[in-house]
């Protein structure tokens, strides 16, 4: 467990650059704690007890702002970047090298028992406010937009946004987990803006 700590750890420094030094993170990092005290109650899920890694991650949940269950598997590298609001669900499975920003949620979409929450694959980065919902798997090296919601599975180096979730951008050769919101293009402006264009043309056609 402690290599997969260590892991953690790392990617605090890798992917926040106010980041500075060891024992910031340790005192000051909510979502680095978060983490912290999912891989031990995970660690007792796993050993058969139930009621104590539940009250674990309650007591990390009133501490953090993060609720992740115990039951949740993560991969190492796991980073919660600011974390409040963060929620995993039960039969969440995430990969490695994985970012989550604020107020996302990888949820169910009902009361169905088994596998009811998202699988998300190796360097995915989910943006603020996002939501991945039921037993969908998200690819390798996916981005998700902030806000947007996700309910079907999204192939591997792809780009989400939008209520619901839209692919719009498919690069076998994407870089390192990134997620530039500000460059993220808007799917439902840009049909407008062709079909305003398609009516010019018409418009003139109509004219000659």
């Amino acid at each position: 467990m402690w290599d997969v700590v260590k892991r953690d750890l790392a990617a605090v420094f890798e992917r926040d650059p106010a980041a500075t030094g060891v024992i910031e993170v340790l005192l000051t990092y909510s979502g680095f704690h978060a983490i912290l005290l999912h891989r031990v109650s995970h660690g007792l899920w796993r050993l058969g007890l139930r009621l104590i890694p539940r009250w674990l991650s309650q007591i990390g949940r009133f501490l953090t702002g993060v609720e992740i269950h115990p039951a949740a598997r993560i991969g190492p590298g796991f980073f919660i970047d600011h974390g409040m609001g963060v929620v995993i669900g039960e039969t969440s499975e995430i990969g490695e090298n994985v970012i989550v920003f604020q107020g996302v949620t990888l949820g169910g979409t009902g009361k169905e028992r088994g596998k009811r929450h998202p699988t998300l694959g190796n360097h995915v980065v989910v943006g603020a406010g996002a939501k991945v919902l039921g037993p969908i798997t998200i690819g390798d090296h996916v981005k998700i937009g902030a806000n947007s919601v996700v309910l079907r599975p999204v192939p591997a180096h792809s780009t989400v946004v939008g209520v619901p979730g839209r692919v719009i951008k498919s690069e076998a050769d994407a870089p390192e987990t990134t997620l530039n919101h500000t460059q993220l293009p808007d799917p439902v402006n840009e049909r407008l803006e062709a079909l305003e264009q398609e009516v010019r043309e018409l418009k003139k056609r109509l004219l000659q």
